[in-house]
């Protein structure tokens, strides 16, 4: 149950971000309430996980990386933003922060 309300918490998040770029510095309405809905959602999807146990450090890991991974990813798929072999780079490095987190908690 931790892991689905984090991926909520992931989800809303990712949502809220991608919107904040596109209501284009909140002069755009329906992209402006998502932010806010979406962002809200968020913190309320990560409160809980953190509520049912889940570990901070590991749950904000989690959110950070795949957050930061997909974002960058859309952007560049979908919003004509560049991404650069260092950025990747970059990307995979938090990734592998984040699984030594993990790892590290695991004994």
């Amino acid at each position: 149950m931790t892991l689905l309300l984090l991926a909520l918490a992931i989800v809303s998040e990712i949502t809220a971000t991608i919107s904040l770029k596109i209501s284009e510095g909140f002069t755009k309405l329906v992209p402006s309430i998502v932010v806010v809905i979406g962002y809200c959602a968020a913190f309320f999807f990560l409160s809980q996980a953190l509520k049912r146990g889940m570990s901070i450090g590991v749950a904000y890991g989690i959110w950070s990386a795949i957050g930061v991974a997909a974002v960058a990813t859309i952007g560049a798929l979908f919003l004509d933003e560049r991404l650069t072999l260092v950025q990747i780079g970059g990307i995979g490095l938090v990734i592998l922060g984040v699984l030594a987190l993990e790892l590290g908690g695991a004994h």
